[in-house]
């Protein structure tokens, strides 16, 4: 009966031997395989990004000269206008003070001058009889003259005054026309509107704006922890949310020397010139990102920047050595833009470095 229990108690430790060594075998083909990658040749980038929107570099305000009641526009927003291009006509609502004024001019000078065109006749036919001299007729002569100038004079002023324009001097106040040549943008009055004119206390209503879509600029912030490596003359690539799936190149041109707090941060403007695409149009205040180049290199030997091990301020990798097996060595590590790394010395193409 024992040795019954004896062979049986065998039994079962050979078959706990041979299931543990079953299981460690399986084990051992189960372990995890590390991957590799080999460095590559890559143009790295480093970069800012400065936020804003493209606007034209040069805008203007059409303002008004005379204060009243749009009659009639021109224009729309879209069209291109010229130089001195009639873009709007104003309905003078006159001053009642000065209404007053001019029409008492008139008077004054009417009467003044029927006085003079009398006295000149008269004496008109006594120097043809001979009776008074050249000189004393010429006297009266020229008074005529002067009367008949401020007849005229008070005439066109009254016209002004109810029209804004006078006929003997051509020119026409109530006439709203272009100061520059360019796309109108916006014409933020319509028929009927008041209107005030522009002078030394007060800016005028905007009758149209006009700018030049043929140059453009990329205003934006810049954050004043990379401001200080901003430089004039860095190129930018640009990004238009309205346009997508393209880029556009420009040229940093202007650095703010004060910096302005926006949102608890401090933060500086930047311009830059936009080189434009004639496949594309831009429309004014377009919102765009710029990537601000600080610093670039082109086609050098790099790997990802997550494979780095960093201990010490000390930079390594893993390089496969033979099948699964690897060799823990320090590379020199150069420019990085925040996923990929340059390295400088330590790696060649061949090696194959452990994915971690």
């Amino acid at each position: 009966m024992k040795k019954k229990y004896v062979i049986l108690s065998l039994v079962c430790l050979v078959a706990i031997v041979a299931g543990a060594g079953f299981y460690m075998s399986q084990s051992q083909d189960e372990a995890p395989v590390s991957e590799t990658e080999q460095p590559e040749r890559l143009d790295i980038m480093k970069k800012t990004t400065a936020t804003g929107s493209i606007v034209p570099r040069k805008e203007i305000d059409i303002k008004s000269q005379v204060s009243g009641v749009v009659e009639t526009i021109y224009v729309e927003a879209g069209e291109v206008a010229k130089k001195g291009q009639l873009l709007a006509k104003i309905r003078i609502i006159p001053n009642s003070v000065a209404l007053n004024n001019a029409q008492t001019q008139l008077r004054s000078a009417r009467i003044n001058y029927e006085n003079a065109r009398k006295e000149k006749e008269r004496q008109e036919k006594l120097f043809i009889d001979n009776i008074i001299s050249e000189v004393e007729y010429n006297r009266f002569k020229l008074d005529y003259e002067l009367s008949e100038e401020a007849l005229e004079a008070a005439e066109s002023n009254l016209q002004l005054v109810r029209e804004g324009a006078s006929k003997k001097s051509g020119t026409a106040t109530n006439e709203v026309r272009s100061t520059a040549e360019g796309m109108i943008l916006d014409v933020p009055v319509r028929e009927g509107s008041f209107v005030i004119e522009s002078n030394t206390f007060n800016e005028g209503t905007t009758i149209a704006t006009v700018a030049d879509m043929n140059a453009m600029i990329f205003e934006g912030m810049v954050d004043e922890a990379d401001i200080g490596k901003v430089k004039e003359g860095m190129d930018l690539i640009l990004t238009i949310g309205a346009i997508e799936e393209k880029t556009f190149n420009a040229s940093l041109e202007y650095v703010s020397p004060k910096g302005i707090e926006e949102e608890g941060a401090i933060k500086f403007e930047v311009r830059a010139e936009v080189l434009l695409d004639k496949d594309h149009f831009i429309r004014a205040g377009y919102s765009a990102n710029a990537d601000i180049v600080l610093e670039k290199k082109e086609q050098v030997l790099a790997i990802k920047e997550s494979n780095l091990i960093v201990e010490n301020d000390t930079s390594f990798v893993e390089v496969e050595r033979s099948a699964q097996q690897f060799e823990k060595i320090q590379v020199q590590t150069g420019l990085s833009d925040g996923v990929h790394v340059e390295i400088i010395a330590g790696l060649t193409s061949e090696d194959h470095i452990k994915k971690l």
